[in-house]
């Protein structure tokens, strides 16, 4: 016979291991903040936009064959901006004790869908020097890609800058937090199913129906010791008034 389970048994299971759901839940919120607030460095991102566009000539407008050919070339420059031939160089006029390859890594290049803007972010754990870096890339950028393409068609639109009280992109603690109590709270719930599941132990009369096939005929109540002296003592109170009215009827 399929044995089925009810709403009841679940919630008498989550019931019965609640202080084990409580105490991981609460654990794996405490760990996550402890670990986002103390252990996580903070990083700070700062971003320059570049503008991708032919010199203007003496026509008023860009013909759609322009700007078509100045989309085509950002895929381009997103790679270009991210090669050694930038980044060494911007390693060197910034004197930082960093390859191309470990800047590469601080660096997400990226532009919108039919747009001619490209964005340079970079993220580093001082605000001051993820901006400088950001300026510092779109600047070598605008020279060397001259010398690279032989063109001259990219301009600095916005330079990175330092908020005062910048916040930190990463690490989040209170979405940690919060993302960490609810898979503690999952894993936890999880666990005490799982727990029930593989408690093997007879608690009840319903148990011992579902392991042995067989209907339960009486039920034998369990009476502790304080009760059975307590009826004791009521029957030995009882017998002794019986005794006495019987003596007083003689």
């Amino acid at each position: 016979m399929e044995e089925t389970i009810s709403l009841k048994e679940l919630l008498e299971t989550l019931k019965k291991r609640l202080v084990m759901i409580i105490l991981i839940t609460m654990t794996a919120g405490l760990v996550s903040g402890i670990i986002s607030y103390f252990v996580l460095t903070p990083i700070y991102q700062a971003s320059t936009q570049i503008l991708v566009n032919q010199a203007k000539s003496e026509q008023s407008v860009y013909s759609p064959s322009e700007v078509q050919t100045n989309l085509q070339l950002i895929n381009t420059y997103n790679v270009i901006i991210k090669s050694p031939a930038i980044l060494d160089k911007v390693a060197a006029d910034l004197k930082l004790d960093m390859t191309a390859a470990q800047l590469n890594g601080k660096i997400t290049v990226g532009s919108e869908k039919d747009s001619q803007v490209v964005n340079i972010s970079v993220q580093d754990p001082d605000p001051d020097r993820a901006a400088k870096i950001a300026n510092k890339i779109a600047e070598v950028f605008k020279t060397e890609i001259k010398k690279i393409m032989s063109v001259d068609n990219v301009s600095v639109l916005a330079k990175a800058t330092v908020e005062e009280d910048q916040p930190p992109i990463k690490p989040q603690p209170v979405m940690n937090v919060a993302i960490a109590i609810v898979v503690g709270l999952m894993a936890a719930v999880g666990l005490a199913f799982l727990l029930e599941y593989f408690d093997s132990t007879i608690k009840n009369e319903q148990d011992i129906e579902k392991i042995l096939g067989i209907p339960i005929l009486g039920v034998i109540a369990q009476i502790d010791d304080q009760k059975m002296e307590e009826l004791k003592k009521r029957k030995a109170a009882g017998t002794r008034t019986t005794g006495r009215g019987e003596d007083r009827g003689i």
